[in-house]
């Protein structure tokens, strides 16, 4: 099993003055940690399932490009990037310059999005959910095209959103094909889009994460997909403790998960911007739980 460091809230002591010292402190802790990877939540609101929707964000793909400055190993990725928020020729190109100027580190995380409050409030595009996932399937097509060759796939693409007259992408990605593609999401629809296009799938925590991984797998064999090719991923809170003491207890909760069949836990660290619990999770944690 790997884990993930997910950065989704920036309540941090000090406050916004002091956010790049933190932010960069936390960066260069979970990268030497072990951190297979680092995701930041794409929202322009602080999600109300964090508190108060006041409360800080910082935009995605500007803090990953910060990170990315900060760290030599992880990978980055968006956790993740709702589909209508930005047009697909401009998402794969954000993807790509990350990509490059991180030395072939960037993911794509996307999905059909849920904040509907912060869309509006932002007037940013919100469709019904079923026009929602034309848009995300529609998406990860041309940044597939995007990624498609030396240059990308230069021939014009035409959908029920989308009219792409040349799909030029230079430079194009260091990952080859092209970087990986994350769907955030669990249910049917958005797993017969990672059966379809992903590299990755991220399940909510739960005891239907069998079934769910069955579903896949169903999906899978009809699109001719190998199964085993998919990474399976969850998201999870890691909660150390103040000072440790609550380490079984994680160890415990990641085993559950691995018995379910899922390989990497993207988790967010309550108290980073302490960085203590990064150090104890690179010490107690991803070593103990490297053969699971």
């Amino acid at each position: 099993m790997k884990l993930g460091c997910h950065i989704n809230d920036y309540d941090w002591a000090g406050g916004a003055a002091t956010f790049a010292t933190t932010l960069g402190k936390i960066a260069r802790a979970a990268d030497a940690a072990g951190f297979d990877r680092i995701g930041v939540a794409d929202h322009f609101w602080r999600s109300h399932y964090m508190g108060s929707v006041e409360g800080p964000e910082l935009e995605c793909y500007t803090t990953l490009g910060f990170l990315a400055a900060n760290t030599q190993r992880a990978k980055l990725t968006a956790m993740v990037t709702a589909a209508t928020y930005r047009q697909p020729g401009l998402l794969a190109k954000m993807v790509t310059t990350l990509d490059v100027l991180s030395g072939g580190r960037a993911w794509l995380g996307i999905g059909a999005g849920d904040y509907e409050a912060e869309a509006r409030g932002l007037s940013l595009p919100f469709p019904p959910l079923k026009e929602r996932f034309e848009i995300l399937e529609e998406t990860l097509q041309i940044c597939l095209r995007m990624w498609d060759g030396e240059h990308g796939d230069d021939r014009p693409y035409q959908s029920a959103h989308f009219q792409l007259e040349r799909i030029l992408n230079a430079p194009q990605s260091l990952t080859r094909p092209h970087p990986p593609i994350l769907l955030g999401g669990s249910g049917e629809k958005t797993l017969r889009l990672v059966a379809r296009y992903a590299d990755a799938c991220n399940i909510r925590p739960g005891p239907d994460i069998p079934q769910k991984l069955e579903m896949l797998r169903r999906f899978c064999d009809e699109e001719q997909r190998d199964y085993d090719a998919i990474e399976k991923t969850s998201p999870f809170a890691f909660d150390v403790g103040e000072n440790g003491e609550k380490v079984g207890d994680l160890l415990g909760q990641l085993r559950w998960l691995a018995g379910m069949g899922i390989q990497t836990v993207i988790g967010f660290v309550p108290g980073i911007d302490r960085i203590t619990p990064l150090d104890i999770i690179g010490r107690e944690i991803i070593p103990a739980i490297s053969e699971l």
